[in-house]
């Protein structure tokens, strides 16, 4: 009888148990495994307005695509890429799954073409064309995504594609796309237009923006949706009224129109401690307007002329790599390889100064390349003789620049040439 009750007494222990880890597992509102999360922040001071499981780590879809755009932006900042490069389209790019534009193995498609595909259609294939021009390989980009969130603040972000097709190692949180958003309003105000485009068409097939706020909700202007079944229905929101911007992150909605009104009903208490007057107002950033199709006959030395802002700085003729075709004798000089863009713009900057004479033959280039798992930027002067190019690396080194000759036939070299150019890491 006594064993019989000692068993009986185990059984009801185990089920007790049982039932308080079912509560637990149930009742706390952090669980690893909730998908529902939203936060609300002022674009303008980063200040969180409001937040629900902000930091609980989820799938973040195709919200993927915007850490994608980022690096696409910065490339068009810095020069290495225009609207009109062409990107090859590869067999695994050809290959992913829907969305997708459909494109095959051998064609191109221009920069331009690939950021509306990605902010409209949130084509995957798209998404895998840039990583592989940026970043040699897919899961190399992949691993340069991971860092820049890093940099960025996004400290619970992991990126394993660029797509955000599943995968159960791609991990983000509502107050990190958050960040995310913020950043890409900051430092890309020109580019992040193309977030507000409503409608695109690529060889005769129109898409409609899966961000259907732009339609619904006053002031939207972006930025983007994600979906896959283990995530939810996601969304990034900015909008902007009388002044003010609000960005809001929701994870994990059952479906695209109730995420769609939950947004809306985030943001709109929110714009209501800010004063009735902001309920309802019309959109403070207007629309980027379709481009009308250019001809494909126009010669490389117009585009050549027309720098990106981000290089005017340097001098006035500056000229990004890959813009031009390279006379087959020219000599170029590198100063310096380095994990962000910004040094190298400093680099460069400062070589001219020493050298000023070199404003009036070269062409400035910071160009991407990749040492193991790390994206790198090299900064270069092009557009030399070799006894120019000598000359002004001896000069420079005088001045405690490091600087390296470069001969045409090493240009495309991605190996650190001289010791004095070994890799930065500021």
């Amino acid at each position: 009888m006594t064993t019989y009750q000692g068993k009986l007494s185990v059984t009801r222990l185990a089920i007790c148990l049982a039932v308080l880890l079912l509560a637990v597992l149930t009742l706390t509102p952090n669980s690893a495994n909730a998908r529902y999360a939203a936060i609300v922040l002022d674009a303008d001071t980063g200040k969180t307005l409001h937040a629900a499981n902000p930091d609980t780590r989820n799938y973040p879809a195709s919200l993927t695509k915007m850490m994608t755009l980022y690096f696409v932006f910065e490339a068009l900042e810095a020069g290495t890429l225009s609207l009109r490069s062409r990107l090859r389209v590869s067999a695994r790019a050809a290959g992913m799954a829907p969305s997708k534009l459909g494109v095959k193995k051998g064609e191109s498609i221009s920069v331009e073409t690939a950021i509306l595909a990605l902010v409209t259609k949130s084509a995957n294939d798209a998404a895998v064309v840039v990583a592989e021009a940026l970043g040699g390989t897919e899961v190399k980009f992949a691993r340069a995504m991971t860092q820049k969130a890093q940099q960025l603040g996004m400290r619970r972000t992991t990126f394993r594609n660029a797509s955000g097709l599943p995968n159960r190692r791609q991990l983000s949180t509502a107050r990190d796309m958050a960040i995310l958003a913020r950043r890409l309003i900051k430092d890309f105000p020109r580019q992040y237009r193309y977030f507000s485009r409503e409608r695109y068409q690529f060889r005769g097939k129109e898409y409609k923006n899966h961000n259907n706020l732009l339609r619904t909700y006053p002031g939207t202007d972006g930025i983007k949706t994600g979906y896959i079944r283990a995530s939810g229905f996601n969304l990034a929101a900015s909008v902007s009224r009388g002044g003010r911007r609000l960005i809001g992150v929701v994870f994990g909605g059952k479906s695209a129109k109730s995420r769609d009104k939950h947004m809306a009903r985030l943001l709109d208490r929110e714009f209501q401690k800010l004063g009735p007057a902001m309920v309802k107002r019309k959109p403070a950033l207007a629309p980027l307007k379709s481009r009308k199709a250019r001809s494909t006959k126009v010669p490389p030395k117009k585009i050549s002329q027309r720098p990106t802002p981000a290089v005017k700085p340097l001098y006035r003729e500056a000229h990004a790599l890959g813009l031009l075709q390279r006379k087959p004798k020219e000599w170029s000089i590198q100063v310096g390889a380095y994990r962000n863009i910004e040094p190298a713009r400093i680099a460069l900057r400062k070589a001219i100064g020493q050298v000023p004479k070199l404003t009036s033959t070269t062409r400035v280039s910071i160009a991407p390349f990749s040492v193991g798992d790390t994206l790198m930027y090299r900064a270069r002067l092009i557009g030399l003789t070799d006894s120019a190019a000598r000359t002004a690396c001896k000069r420079l080194e005088r001045r405690k620049i490091p600087c390296a000759a470069i001969p045409p036939e090493r240009q495309n070299d991605t190996r650190e040439e001289q010791p004095q150019t070994a890799v930065q890491t500021r």
